[in-house]
């Protein structure tokens, strides 16, 4: 393989792995501030115990998301030193302004927050926590501002091809940065409840029948039940605005080769790009006209518009149905378990197995948005500014393939070993082991058994 394209794939690693830990992290933030209010409004232990479980589960997702991202941003330099150069004076304050105002703030009040529930009073223990998840929330922000801007690029101009912003308010608020905003915030909450609810459910088949155990798989059912719908909302409102600004980018998601009034929506079909046509094909006539351009007759630009400026469409057509069909199946697991569990019913058997099985169904979901977003863009790095190609650094190609490598094999093993501890964690949890653990460590100065 050539430089550029090992470059790539060892960029979509980097950022594969890092996406899976804030996907987690942002939503459940929020979740623990939730809970924390509901234990400081009704004093019941139920949530209070909630709250210590997923909180290590929170320690243990942020330092896998802080150390994946450092690594991330090296690549900048090493791989793509074009992107800084060309386009650095925006690129460059908004990664700085996600440090200042998210990093520090994260930070700061982390400590606190894992730390602090026996030193500090209660008032600054729930402070640290509304902090921190407003500092996760900003981070997500300044890097989704920047990544919408690499999408659809405003306030700026090209003065001796360096870009130089006009108007701030243009580079941040710019055509996509809402809807992709919403959309990633909605799925990090989703991913985060299915988190929840896997674990507890886990825990639940291990035979923990506690009070705490049982809110936490109820809030993680119920959380995504809500947070499907308005999913499914905000993704058609995102497509509508990607069909205006990025329209080579649907042809792709759609497998759609001629521009076509009342486009069929393809199902399942097999791209072949050779011979620009679809093999295999299976879909709903009119349908995709109808969930782009809401009319039935409604044009859509076809591939062949964009010859030469489209990406490669197998990923983006696989990756997009991917995210669709895990996206329903949360949909019906989360609205089956609400049923199941309503009035204050035990999860049955076959939902708690169901939801272990779904426990990071969220990652797979995000992970295949991502692609559709980022391989959907190529040829362009910066939509209409940049071109990939002509922002690949001088590193050879047998030395990215080492690092690729020795890339791979770190992160599978840190993938396997985190899952591992998860589970670990609610295995001990459910034994009642780590309640009494954590009461030692959450106030070290309390007198300990004399052991023998």
């Amino acid at each position: 393989m050539e430089a550029l394209a090992l470059a790539r794939v060892q960029f979509a690693a980097n950022i594969t792995f890092h996406i899976l830990f804030p996907a987690i992290t942002i939503g459940l933030a929020w979740i623990l501030v939730y809970f924390k209010a509901k234990e400081n409004r009704t004093g019941e232990s139920r949530w209070r115990d909630a709250y210590r479980f997923f909180v290590k589960v929170f320690a243990l997702t942020f330092a896998l998301g802080v150390v994946s991202g450092i690594t991330m941003s090296f690549q900048f330099g090493t791989n793509w030193p074009g992107f800084m150069e060309t386009v650095g004076n925006i690129a460059g304050p908004l990664l700085g302004y996600e440090v200042l105002t998210a990093f520090f703030l994260e930070a700061t009040f982390l400590g606190i927050m894992l730390f602090g529930r026996k030193r500090v009073s209660n008032r600054v223990h729930t402070f640290a926590t509304w902090m921190v998840a407003v500092g996760t929330s900003m981070s997500a922000f300044w890097i989704l501002v920047l990544n919408s801007w690499m999408q659809t690029p405003t306030g700026f101009e090209m003065r001796d091809g360096q870009a130089h912003v006009v108007s701030w308010m243009d580079v941040i608020f710019n055509p996509s940065m809402p809807y992709r905003l919403v959309h990633m915030m909605i799925a990090a909450g989703l991913t985060a409840a299915f988190v929840v609810a896997g674990l507890a459910a886990f825990r639940q088949l291990r035979g923990d029948k506690t009070e705490g155990n049982k809110t936490s798989l109820r809030v993680g059912v119920w959380l995504a039940a809500i947070l499907i719908p308005i999913q499914i909302v905000a993704g058609d409102l995102h497509g509508l605005n990607t069909v205006e600004h990025q329209p080579a980018k649907v042809a792709a998601m759609e497998g759609l080769w001629e521009d076509t009034k009342g486009a069929d929506l393809l199902i399942f079909a097999w791209p072949d790009e050779e011979k620009r046509e679809n093999r295999f094909e299976i879909g709903i006539p009119k349908a995709g006209s109808l969930i782009l351009t809401h009319d039935l007759d409604g044009l859509v630009l076809g591939l062949n518009s964009f010859e030469g400026e489209h990406p490669r469409v197998a990923p983006v057509f696989f990756a997009f149905r991917i995210m669709i069909g895990v996206g329903l199946l949360m949909l019906v697991v989360s609205w089956a378990g609400a049923w199941a569990m309503r009035k204050g019913r035990d999860a049955p058997a076959w939902l708690s197995r169901t939801l272990v099985a779904m426990t990071f169904s969220g990652w797979v979901a995000t992970v295949a948005g991502w692609y559709v977003s980022e391989i959907g863009r190529q040829p362009w790095l910066v939509q209409g500014v940049l071109r990939t190609a002509d922002a690949v650094g001088p590193v050879g190609a047998g030395a990215i393939a080492i690092s690729l490598s020795v890339y791979l094999l770190l992160y599978l093993g840190l993938l396997v070993a985190y899952v591992s501890v998860l589970f670990y964690l609610a295995s001990q949890a459910a034994t009642g082991h780590i309640p009494r653990e954590r009461e030692r460590l959450d106030n070290p100065l309390r007198p300990q058994p004399a052991r023998a």
